[in-house]
């Protein structure tokens, strides 16, 4: 194979500007003339890398007040917290006269800004250091300067500056105006903190910045912006994805009260990449009038390509696909021969749904338009993809063009796609630049999501007398998120591949993966963790049904399979991408990966004794990074009724720097997983999404959710460990575990997702 142009490909590709045609050549062809070229890895490889000028994210005013901008998007992860603790520890700067603003959409000031692929951290927590411990040295020299001292006989501390041979001090607000005025030091100069003198980075003693306003109702979501003049809007969109408008009549629209105006918005060509749907939208002087207004739209829709789309049908052409060969995408060793050879055979497969991000704050995004330069105020996690696609619809340079990145009542990836956003300034341009608010409903949410893809996974194993696999099989099939940029590509892309499929890190000797055609016929999506949840809840799930075949322990079985601890390049297994870091800074260390399954097997208590109708179950995967285990208990009642009494989930993700927002994180994931295990699906008929609402789309609610759930924060012995990602994955292992629990539990195997009355009597 020929050296593939991007070895670290991002989840937001296009974020840099890429038409889809560039996406797809550079994630899946081989350029040669650019094999010579040196790799770049981590924020060196995001559009606009990293930044970490002082002038950019630190201010202090004569007050003393220090406000920290943060650039990365806030949807609950605290990342609004954790940029600002990276910063005010470096500065020295007093917690208690910290606030944390939020940067506009602005690539070029700030650097990457893309929210997504647990990266936030991991690739600023190094620049965000620097940027605080640059500001202390600017301090430094100030104080300095006015006391007629050197440098060396000052120092920072907690908010001001000493001279401990004189005993004089002087606070940051008297020394700000003279430290910006000085040059930044170069990077090399800057001396960082001894991480044994962390004053806030890795500890837990520091909130939410924002937990006041958001718990007191004053924290400003996109959904709650509020402009003079501003008119609401709500959409009629195709039912089916690639349909349009054939006719409508708008007559009873427009005599609802309050509605102003109706307007077509066309429907693009597919592949539509983040652009709208189209349909027709309905403007008024609030959200309820339009929403009536919208009742009476008389629409008669031309469905298109994808009008025959029905779950039942796909599913069967998916399983036929997973039934025959596939494209190869990893291969070693003579799987064929040692199959059969093997003395005992085991084979399962695995479904699992679409599934809607469904934020708890659909999408909702106002634009404004004021002498040929427009400004929005939206709820999005890729200010700049947003601000570049805005400015293209609407024929104005991006510099014509701001973006006002609000608080994100979850995001989850359906955030990082601007097709909303892009609708408020289209409606406001019809408008004549007044602004324009548009609202999704959650019944527009779940019918016109970018979906995570639905798959059907397939594992063929061959045990020997002992039991162990001296072969091994795994084809995943499953529409690929490439189908929203290019048209009609079949198989994964290399970063779906390498999230769990390609990458397994098992010893096995004979070992093949495919990847059979799968096309889309919905707009596929990222959701939270993406490919790693079909790949890592059939793995872990066969692993299972291995050691029962075997007479095994599943956790002492699946640490028998990992095998002795080990640091694998990824790139040896075929993994092109290894989630844009480099192979030999992120190696796969299956001693971490051991080391989380041991850790929540003793969290909780596994081996030990349960009563009648309950189970343990265990799963475990690397993923952005880290490495994550979960054990789960369930009591299934003899109703069928399931209940997860508890879980525990240990986390490997290297560098700690908020370990309460680690622990929120996890939790959400055990929560958000069994969800997706339990009820979750979006289902098609004739092309359009069956689910509307919480009704129908069921998420975990209290009297559901695990009664106890622990978390482990797993620090490894080594030092200097390179961070991890936290958002997502702690997601894949989570249906895995209890679906193995269920086995435990009852004897029955879980194949087909989600659960739902499986477990019925």
């Amino acid at each position: 194979m020929g050296d593939l142009s991007l070895r670290n490909v991002s989840r937001r590709m296009l974020l840099g500007g890429m038409g889809a045609a560039t996406f797809v050549l550079a994630v899946g062809l081989p350029i040669l003339s650019r094999a010579e070229e040196k790799k770049k890895f981590g924020a060196d490889a995001m559009p606009h890398g990293w930044k970490d000028d002082p002038h950019v994210f630190v201010s202090i005013a004569k007050d003393g007040e220090v406000t920290i901008t943060c650039h990365r998007s806030e949807m609950g992860q605290g990342v609004r917290t954790s940029i600002a603790m990276a910063i005010a520890d470096e500065l020295e700067a007093d917690w208690a006269r910290v606030k944390v603003t939020q940067a506009p959409g602005d690539e070029e000031r700030f650097g990457n800004q893309d929210t997504d692929g647990s990266r936030s951290l991991r690739h600023f927590f190094m620049p965000m250091r620097r940027a605080g411990a640059s500001a202390r040295a600017m301090l430094e020299q100030a104080a300095a300067k006015q006391w007629g001292v050197p440098v060396t006989e000052v120092r920072a501390e907690n908010h001001k500056v000493v001279h401990s041979a004189s005993g004089r001090s002087i606070g940051y607000g008297d020394l700000a105006e003279a430290a910006a005025a000085l040059p930044v030091p170069a990077d090399d100069t800057v001396r960082l903190k001894d991480p044994k003198d962390f004053r806030y980075i890795g500890t837990e003693k520091i909130g939410l910045v924002d937990n006041r306003d958001i718990t007191t109702g004053k924290a400003m979501y996109g959904i709650d912006t509020r402009l003079e003049g501003m008119l609401y809007a709500v959409i009629a969109r195709p039912p089916v994805f690639g349909g349009k408008v054939a006719s409508y009549d708008a007559g009873e629209t427009l005599k609802t009260p309050g509605v102003v105006k109706v307007v077509a918005i066309d429907a693009p060509q597919i592949p539509s990449e983040f652009e709208p749907l189209g349909g027709i939208a309905v403007i008024a002087r609030n959200t309820w009038a339009a929403i009536q207004g919208r009742k009476k739209l008389k629409i008669q829709w031309d469905d298109g390509p994808n009008a025959g789309y029905s779950s039942e049908s796909y599913r069967k052409q998916l399983e036929e696909s997973a039934r025959k060969p596939g494209k190869l995408v990893r291969a070693q060793g003579d799987f064929d021969s040692a199959m059969a050879k093997a003395t005992k055979r085991v084979e399962a497969e695995y479904y699992i749904p679409h599934l809607a991000q469904a934020p708890m704050e659909p999408p909702a995004a106002v634009a404004r338009i004021v002498d040929g330069y427009c400004e929005v105020w939206a709820c999005t996690q890729a200010p700049q993809v947003t601000r570049l696609r805005l400015a293209k619809r609407l024929g104005l340079e991006p510099e014509k063009v701001k973006v006002n990145v609000m608080l994100l009542g979850g995001g989850f990836g359906r955030k990082s796609k601007p097709d909303y956003v892009l609708e408020a300034g289209i409606l406001s341009k019809a408008m004549d630049g007044a602004p324009v608010k548009v609202t999704w409903t959650r019944e527009d949410d779940l019918h016109h999501s970018y979906y995570h893809t639905v798959s059907v996974e397939r594992l063929e194993a061959g045990l020997d007398e002992q039991g162990r696999p001296v072969a091994w099989l795994h084809r995943s099939v499953a529409p690929t998120i490439g189908s929203i940029f290019a048209p009609d590509p079949k198989h994964e892309m290399p970063f779906e591949l390498g999230m769990g499929l390609t990458n397994t890190p098992f010893p096995i000797a004979n070992f093949r993966a495919e990847n059979p055609e799968a096309p889309a016929h919905v707009r596929i999506g990222w959701y939270r963790s993406v490919s790693n949840i079909p790949h890592a809840l059939a793995i872990q799930c066969f692993v299972a049904e291995l050691a029962h075949a075997a007479g095994r322990d599943p956790k002492d079985y699946l640490l028998e399979l990992i095998g002795q601890p080990q640091k694998i390049d990824p790139t040896d297994l075929g993994d092109v991408w290894n989630y844009g870091e480099n192979p030999d800074r992120y190696p796969i260390d299956t001693g971490r990966l051991r080391t989380v399954i041991e850790t929540a097997a003793k969290g909780i208590d596994w081996g030990r004794t349960v009563s009648k109708g309950s189970g343990l179950g265990i799963a475990a995967h690397y993923s952005f990074v880290s490495y994550v285990a979960v054990a789960a208990e369930v009591a299934v009642g003899e109703d069928g009724r399931l209940s997860v009494p508890r879980v525990d989930i240990a986390i490997d993700c290297g560098t700690q720097v908020n370990p309460e927002r680690i622990r929120s994180q996890m939790e959400g994931a055990v929560i958000m997983g069994l969800g997706q295990a339990r009820r979750a699906e979006i289902t098609f008929k004739d092309g359009r999404a069956q689910q509307n609402n919480f009704d129908s789309y069921e998420l975990v609610r209290m009297d559901t959710s695990p009664r106890e759930i622990h978390v482990h924060l797993v620090k490894s012995n080594a030092p200097n460990l390179p961070m991890g990602g936290v958002g997502e994955p702690g997601l894949p292992p989570v249906m895995p575990a209890i679906a193995n629990a269920v086995f435990a539990a009852t004897g029955k195997r879980i194949r087909q997702f989600p659960i739902r009355d499986q477990l019925a009597v």
